[in-house]
């Protein structure tokens, strides 16, 4: 398909002998093995084409494990599988699904549970806000994979203690200035990681957007102590001049360029290392600031969880590759190839998760434990759109007046929920 580059792993070898072709070791003979096509987005360090080969290595000829690569793009990346889930199409056994993706691909019917168990396997110590992203309606239906998490960014040089709170972080930025690196570094162009940012400050003012799957919650209160943060920096000299259309990559290039703040991933840190190593020997990290001080921030939750498609013919077997893939040392395999956070707590103690979280990996632990999942609903992309539709650009929050935007946000996300539209 277009889009999305194969690679064949672990193949069945044809020997010659004296001159005769062994036939039966070659081609589609799947008498040493079962061939198992994985969806799932690429990585550019690797680390998909590694587990995917060990635990194909590892089956003894059980099973062999085709990839098919996905774009970097999440909404490319949903669109491609939707079409192939929606036509039942069978070559799918399993899915790399962004942890927001679990209700929708579940109540449509998509993937399989897990249970027994293979599901007491695959959810051992992992972190119970990531089990939660992998559930629909008290049911797993996903292996969690890896995680990932956004932490505060900062420049020691510059801010000698870092704020706790985002207008406590706008107070500092403004009084460092514009000119001299007081600027603050989001995702808040109009898409998902708008979504992600928002969802993070109703979260951290102790309240949620979904209190069930087609509840909306939104206190007000804290809905608007929320907004009024987001307005607050949106329309202060702390906020990037290119605000509305800023991403993880232009954040990440803010940042290098001198801004004193940042809310970002962990990849932050490596290429902050490689683009910009005088920034990088004065970053310090610290936990995503919250709304109130004293009320503990609900940071972003972000990673992939593996599905066993509801049409493989291989279901068995796809179960036993997830087990594999989603197993202690495969997650650390992806941790060293990708930087990508393991979604079992333990993990954080090893070598390897330390060399590549040097100085903060206990507080990327702290905030996968304590993060705000989005919203748990098989209308999700609705809500998410509904989400930006309301609250962007940002810079339209009157921080002293957050009301109005709050009534359109509670009403286009009881649509959203409804799907009334929106798409």
């Amino acid at each position: 398909m277009r889009g999305r580059r194969r690679v064949r792993l672990a193949s069945v070898a044809c020997v010659a002998a004296i001159g005769v072709i062994l036939v039966s070791g070659c081609g589609g003979d799947d008498s040493e093995g079962t061939s198992l096509k994985w969806f799932i987005a690429i990585q550019p360090g690797g680390s998909i084409q590694k587990v995917a080969e060990t635990c194909s290595k590892q089956s003894g000829g059980r099973y062999d494990i085709e990839l098919e690569l996905l774009p970097t793009d999440a909404s490319q990346q949903r669109e491609q599988l939707v079409r192939r889930l929606g036509a039942e199409d069978s070559s799918i056994d399993l899915i790399g699904m962004d942890v927001v993706w679990t209700a929708e691909f579940a109540n449509a019917g998509w993937i399989r549970e897990w249970s027994g168990r293979d599901a007491s396997e695959v959810k051992r110590g992992v972190f119970p806000p990531v089990v939660e992203t992998a559930s629909y309606e008290g049911k797993l239906y996903g292996a969690p994979f890896n995680s990932n998490t956004q932490l505060l960014w900062y420049r020691k040089d510059l801010v000698p203690k870092p704020p706790e709170t985002w207008d406590e972080m706008v107070r500092m930025a403004e009084e460092i200035g514009p000119g001299n690196g007081g600027q603050i570094q989001v995702q808040a162009d109009r898409y998902e990681g708008f979504t992600v940012w928002a969802n993070a400050m109703i979260e951290s003012a102790g309240t949620q957007v979904l209190s069930g799957p087609e509840t909306v919650d939104l206190a007000p209160a804290p809905t608007e102590r929320a907004l009024a943060s987001m307005g607050l920096m949106a329309n202060s000299s702390a906020a990037a001049p290119n605000l509305t259309t800023s991403d993880e990559d232009t954040a990440r290039l803010g940042f290098e360029a001198g801004a004193a703040f940042m809310v970002n991933y962990t990849f932050a840190f490596g290429s902050a290392k490689e683009n910009a190593p005088k920034i990088a020997k004065n970053m310090g990290a610290a936990r995503f600031p919250g709304i109130t001080p004293g009320l503990e921030s609900k940071p972003p939750l972000g990673g992939f969880n593996l599905g066993v498609s509801a049409f493989s013919e291989k279901a068995d077997l796809a179960f036993e590759a997830a087990k594999c893939l989603t197993a202690p040392a495969q997650q650390l395999t992806v941790t060293e190839l990708d930087g990508l956070a393991p979604a079992r707590s333990g993990l954080y103690d090893t070598p390897e998760v330390k060399k590549a979280f040097p100085g903060f990996a206990n507080l990327v632990r702290e905030s996968i434990e304590t993060a705000g999942p989005r919203p748990v609903t098989p209308a999700y992309q609705d809500v998410s759109l509904a989400i930006q539709s309301a609250l962007h650009p940002p810079t339209k929050i009157d921080p002293e007046d957050p009301e109005p935007v709050y009534d359109e946000l509670k009403d286009k996300v009881e649509q959203g929920v409804n799907r009334e539209g929106l798409l």
